[in-house]
C-alpha cells in the first residue's frame, strides 16, 4: 500500500530534503508540499494525504503555527499529522500532540528512522523520537505542580540544576559532559547528588519531575 505524504514546513530546503529522503521508500508517495498555516491548511484538504509532515513553527494563519494546522485540519479523518522539528521543548511537543498530531520526531533523525516513523503514524500507530518518548506520556494528564518547586531546587547545587535540565531532556550522560566539559564520571556523581536529594529512583522520574514543575 502506498502511503501519500505532504510535507510542511517553511524552509523551501527542507522541503526538498525531506521530499528527497522519504523518496527512497517504495512505499512513499510525496503528493505535494506547503510553506504556511494557510497553505497548509489548503494543500491537506485538497490532497487529503495520508500522513502530514508537519513543522511546529510554521508562518500565517492565526500565528498558531503547527499545532493550528492540525486543529483547522481536525475534519480530516484520514490524515495523520506527524510533526517534524528541530525543536525539542516539551511545550512544543505537548502543543502539537494535543492538538492532534499523532508523533513527534526532531529533524536529526536518519532517514530510515524517519520512514519508519510515517508508517506507523499510517497505520495508525504513534511514533516519537527517542529524546521525546521518555516524557511525552507523562507530560499529558499531569497538572503542573509547581508551588514547591523553588524549594526543591534549593536542595541542588547550580551544577546540579544544570545537570537536572539536561538529563530530564532526555541527553544522555556522555552529551551532558560534552554540553558542561566535564567527565562523563562526574556527570554520573552530580545526577546520583540529584536523585538522592530529590528521593528519586531513576532518569525516568526525575524527567517527570521536572516536567510537573515545568522546570525542564
Amino acid at each position: 500500500m502506498t502511503i501519500r505524504v505532504l510535507v510542511i514546513d517553511d524552509h523551501p530546503l527542507v522541503r526538498a530534503g525531506v521530499r528527497s529522503e522519504l523518496e527512497k521508500s517504495d512505499v512513499i508517495d510525496v503528493v505535494g508540499d506547503a510553506a504556511d498555516v494557510d497553505s497548509a491548511v489548503e494543500a491537506c484538504h485538497s490532497l487529503q494525504p495520508d500522513v502530514a509532515l508537519l513543522d511546529v513553527h510554521l508562518p500565517g494563519g492565526g500565528g498558531g503555527g503547527g499545532p493550528e494546522v492540525a486543529r483547522r485540519c481536525a475534519d480530516l479523518t484520514q490524515t495523520r499529522f506527524l510533526a517534524l522539528s528541530v525543536s525539542d521543548v516539551p511545550a512544543d511537543v505537548v502543543a502539537v500532540i494535543r492538538a492532534g498530531a499523532r508523533g513527534y520526531v526532531t529533524k536529526s533523525i536518519s532517514t530510515p528512522e524517519l520512514i519508519a516513523s510515517v508508517e506507523r503514524v499510517a497505520a495508525g500507530d504513534a511514533a516519537f523520537s527517542p529524546r521525546l518518548a521518555g516524557f511525552v506520556l507523562d507530560a499529558f494528564g499531569t497538572e503542573s505542580t509547581v508551588s514547591n518547586a523553588e524549594d526543591e531546587l534549593d536542595l541542588l547545587t547550580t551544577r546540579e540544576a544544570e545537570v537536572m535540565r539536561l538529563i530530564a531532556r532526555g541527553y544522555t550522560y556522555k552529551e551532558v559532559a560534552s554540553d558542561l566539559f566535564l567527565s562523563v564520571k562526574t556527570i554520573e556523581t552530580h545526577v546520583s547528588a540529584v536523585l538522592r536529594k530529590l528521593q528519586l529512583s531513576n532518569r525516568h522520574e526525575l524527567t517527570r519531575w521536572a516536567l510537573k514543575r515545568n522546570i525542564v
